[in-house]
């Protein structure tokens, strides 16, 4: 199941996609991201570098959630033989100079685009390009042995550096996409107790059905009321042979002003 959404500090009309494919080729971003023009948050796969290289008018971001995770393993483990030591091994100070950045970042969200770009040039981007030097000399020094969990998560930020700056660049990126993470949790929680899963086409109508609620759900609406009004609005639109114009369907998209009350979300005061 591939989950497809826009950046969570994007505000304007949040939403989620599902996608039901039987593979993990990069032929298949590529084919869902043709027409688009902007920036593409993944993990490292080679996949979604492909669709950067391949699409002129996509710039592939990477994640820096998924940096760190060999890291934390080899906290874990390391924590499991010497917890006295841990604090003095290579995996936990890049934990910590991750961690700096990320939460000066995470103290950014509330910002417009503009000013959140002009902190992160002004204040984090010294503290990332001065982290990338630091771990390129962790593994000239041989600082950690080449095949541990350690040495893979450093080589893996080398190997990612540009994709992993390109945050810098504009104040829409979000430092990670852990809110596509959050997304796919939905299918996750149920999945084992979904049968209709057991076929393709049932997995394509469940990808239908949640891209609708999980959008629904970011839009502040209820999702039952929001059902419930656009199947008695559908029908109205359709003719003889049940087609429907994309173009009709604008009122009742789930950012519309258009929509009635009932389907919102009360507001919090």
């Amino acid at each position: 199941m591939w989950v497809h959404r826009s950046g969570e500090l994007y505000k304007d009309r949040p939403i989620v996609v599902y996608e039901y494919q039987k593979g993990r080729d990069h032929k298949i971003p590529l084919e869902f991201y043709k027409d688009y023009k902007g920036i593409l948050v993944t993990d490292g796969l080679q996949q979604y570098h492909l669709v950067d290289k391949l699409l002129p008018d996509v710039i592939n971001a990477n994640c820096w959630a998924h940096v760190r995770r060999d890291l934390t393993e080899a906290v874990k483990a390391a924590d499991k033989k010497d917890s006295n030591s841990v604090r003095q091994s290579v995996a936990y100070q890049t934990l910590q100079k991750i961690g700096e950045f990320y939460n000066l970042d995470t103290e950014l969200k509330k910002l417009s685009s503009s000013e959140r770009l002009q902190k992160r040039q002004e204040v984090i981007k010294p503290l990332v390009e001065e982290f990338f030097v630091w771990v390129k000399q962790q593994v000239l020094e041989c600082a950690v042995p080449p095949k541990s969990k350690t040495a893979q998560g450093l080589n893996y930020i080398i190997n990612q550096e540009s994709y992993l700056k390109v945050f810098l660049t504009d104040g829409d990126i979000p430092i990670d996409n852990s809110a596509s993470e959050r997304s796919i949790r939905t299918f996750c929680v149920g999945k084992k107790n979904w049968m209709f899963h057991n076929t393709a086409n049932g997995a394509n109508a469940s990808a239908l059905i949640y891209s609708i609620s999980e959008t629904a759900k970011l839009n502040n609406l209820r999702p039952y009321n929001y059902f419930k009004y656009i199947l008695t609005e559908l029908p109205k639109h359709c003719d003889e042979k049940g087609n429907i114009e994309p173009a009709d369907l604008d009122y009742i998209m789930p950012w519309t002003e258009q929509l009635p009350e009932e389907c919102r979300k009360p507001h919090r005061s």
